[in-house]
């Protein structure tokens, strides 16, 4: 088990049951986030395959990329937790990015789709993020964890509404 990094989360618990049933509440929070991150990469690396631009394709594979490592954070937290960590997206994810490729084959100006639906998602990782920071339970190490890949989601969001305005 890892060691909790405050005492006031040693003092709630009265038992070893207490303390595995904090890990497994801990990591399914980390597992959806992490399947969240798993969406947006192979949404980005397809928004990647379907743009001309090279500054696209290049923010699109850098987006991936930072969601790869995200994942890849997350998935050492869930396993320091003892849990085994998910291995993929979700199907809501998959369907997200048929959408995309659908939605960019019957629109005039593909790019712009493109950039609206990952700004979509982008905002749908950020609420998700939120929700789970809005619980005050998680220790701090893995609160500042969150509220890093948060702040750099919502400074990817910032950056495709620019590259979406220069788009249009």
């Amino acid at each position: 088990m890892k060691q909790y990094a405050s005492v006031k989360n040693l003092l709630k618990f009265k038992n070893a049951k207490d303390i595995m049933k904090y890990s497994e509440e801990i990591s399914n929070k980390l597992n959806q986030l992490l399947e969240k991150n798993y969406d947006a990469e192979k949404g980005y690396l397809n928004a990647m395959e379907q743009v001309d631009s090279s500054k696209l394709k290049m923010f699109f594979k850098r987006r991936a990329s930072e969601r790869s490592e995200f994942a890849k954070e997350l998935r050492t937290e869930i396993l320091q937790y003892g849990e085994i960590p998910e291995d993929s997206g979700s199907l809501k994810g998959t369907l997200h990015r048929n959408w995309m490729t659908l939605k960019s084959t019957f629109t005039s100006n593909d790019e712009e789709a493109i950039l609206e639906e990952a700004i979509k998602g982008e905002k749908a990782s950020l609420e998700e993020y939120n929700d789970v920071l809005s619980e005050r339970n998680l220790p701090p190490s893995i609160d500042s964890l969150l509220i890093k890949h948060k702040n750099a989601i919502q400074a990817a969001i910032n950056t495709e509404k620019l590259h979406e305005e220069l788009v249009s």
